[in-house]
């Protein structure tokens, strides 16, 4: 019946999507951050996600929003990250290794930069935000509840086989989007609404200490400050976040407070020395490889370690840092493309809340989102040091949505009133930012 019913909606929204791409971006954004064929059987295993991608990326061509393709810094950034994603699998040290993670990363950054190109008004702005905040949080909210069922006992983790599986995953993913949480509920005008988002972010908060993930904590207090400095009203903020961190972290039991503890002590702790050797593998292979590194995941492979540092090549393992992924994957020439990638999008948010400051007549609703993409792409950034989530569709739809929020601005920008002369009395039709829009 699951399967009957999600095959019945699938079709349905495809459908839609021939006239209209952006409801076929929503799918594909929907399927690769909840994975809904998961819960399903019959269709488990099919290839949904590139039918979906297939009926978008033809929709796009065949509407002609291809001819309004906007080359920002954004896109061009993450052309030439595939690009150079092509070129370290060209000269992998393992090819058949690498071509599974370099076919799934391509098609992800694929998928980020027909995002940049179609999220380029208010509406799809928001749907988009609406999508990535409810693809996550269906985890929180469950992850809430098992939490609370079982008093913080058991840790909490994601869909198997999927990017969010891990519980360290599944706990920065979270908290990255706390803030977009805020944003909404600033928005929402429905009282319902507001206490609804206010009732998840509160069980978005419990599902990331109940993960027991050390990462996911981090990133928790990584959101409290980054989100305390960029806001106006820090006081009662500050006495918000403190009124929802006593409660929830009493809550949890013994065994959480003794794990959290170990934070202080990371050099004492096995784990963490663990991740400090397999990055002092991925950096040595970039020293060795420093032009195309060794291919994606090859740093995994006893063999290709043993080649550059034998005496560690036994810990060959996930890097456990997005950072050492990227350099010990695709060297220092794609680790500087990738960090300039993410310092693009908090370029992006820094103009556009310049220019909104600088139009008079500029929505509220721009810079308030600047600043939650920020912090949101921050906080991932903070919890990205500790876990391989390169590949992690989430954050690159906060950097597409920076890059479409910045496009708005630049569009209002351009638009200039019309003076109309046609068998009548000649008039002015003002267009944005001339008409007075709500905040």
């Amino acid at each position: 019946m699951r399967d009957i019913v999600l095959l019945g909606a699938i079709a349905a929204l495809l459908a839609f999507a021939i006239k209209r791409p952006f409801i076929g971006m929503l799918v594909w954004a929907w399927f690769t951050l909840m994975t809904p064929h998961q819960l399903a059987y019959g269709v488990f295993g099919i290839p949904l996600n590139t039918l979906i991608a297939g009926v978008t990326i033809g929709a796009y061509f065949l509407s002609g929003e291809v001819k309004q393709f906007r080359a920002d810094a954004i896109s061009i950034l993450i052309v030439l990250f595939a690009g150079w994603l092509t070129i370290s699998q060209v000269f992998s040290l393992d090819q058949q290794n690498s071509a599974l993670f370099y076919d799934r990363f391509i098609k992800t950054m694929l998928f980020a930069l027909l995002c940049t190109q179609m999220v380029n008004t208010k509406l799809r702005i928001h749907a988009m935000i609406w999508m990535l905040v409810a693809g996550v949080g269906f985890f929180a909210a469950k992850g809430a509840v098992f939490t609370v069922i079982t008093l913080g006992e058991h840790r909490v983790f994601g869909f198997p086989n999927t990017i969010l599986e891990d519980n360290n995953h599944l706990g920065i993913a979270i908290a990255t989007i706390l803030p977009l949480t805020l944003y909404l509920w600033s928005q929402a005008k429905s009282k319902y609404l507001q206490y609804g988002l206010l009732l998840f972010f509160a069980l978005a908060v419990v599902t990331i200490l109940g993960t027991q993930s050390r990462g996911g904590f981090v990133s928790l207090v990584a959101f409290a400050g980054f989100y305390w400095f960029r806001s106006k009203g820090k006081v009662p903020i500050a006495f918000g976040m403190i009124a929802l961190a006593i409660p929830a972290m009493a809550f949890m039991p013994p065994e959480w407070w003794e794990r959290m503890s170990t934070i202080t002590t990371a050099t004492e702790d096995a784990s963490f020395m663990g991740r400090i050797e397999a990055w002092q593998i991925n950096w040595d292979l970039a020293v060795a490889h420093p032009f195309t590194g060794a291919g994606l995941r090859n740093s995994y492979l006893f063999d290709i370690a043993e080649t550059v540092n034998p005496e560690l090549a036994l810990e060959a393992k996930a890097a456990h840092s997005i950072y050492f992924e990227v350099l010990g994957s695709t060297g220092f020439i794609g680790l500087f493309i990738y960090l300039s990638l993410l310092a693009s999008s908090f370029i992006a948010g820094l103009k556009t809340i310049s220019h909104s400051k600088s139009a008079k007549t500029a929505p509220l609703w721009k810079p308030n989102l600047a600043r939650a993409l920020q912090v949101s792409l921050a906080v991932f950034c903070v919890g990205g040091a500790s876990v391989s989530m390169e590949m992690w569709d989430g954050y690159l739809i906060v950097i597409a949505l920076s890059s479409g929020l910045y496009a708005t601005c630049m569009t209002s920008q351009k638009t200039k009133p019309t003076l109309l002369s046609a068998n009548g009395p000649r008039r002015f039709i003002a267009k944005a930012p001339y008409r007075i829009q709500p905040r």
